[in-house]
């Protein structure tokens, strides 16, 4: 599986895809210089997992950017919740 990095200054996204098939999308905007917000996260019901490996290069991406996350989607709420060790990043 491969997770693509979009971004265009002002929103992006991360999304998985195994060959032609989208496995899942992670949507996010820009909040000032220095943090994002996800909004959105979808998964193919067909590639379990596919909803952390986004958070997981989103989480990646604030880290080597230096940058904070602010998560409005229920579901990266719910994972920052239960994972301490991602908190770092977290707005």
């Amino acid at each position: 599986m491969e997770i693509i990095h979009f971004d265009d200054g002002k929103k992006g996204h991360f999304k998985a895809v195994e060959g032609d098939t989208q496995a899942g999308l992670m949507t996010y905007v820009w909040a000032g210089d220095d943090k994002f917000i996800i909004e959105h996260t979808v998964g193919n019901p067909e590639f379990k997992g596919v909803g952390m490996k986004l958070l997981d290069k989103a989480v990646a991406f604030a880290r080597e950017k230096n940058l904070k996350i602010i998560p409005l989607c229920p579901f990266a709420k719910k994972m920052f919740d239960r994972k301490e060790e991602i908190r770092d990043v977290l707005a």
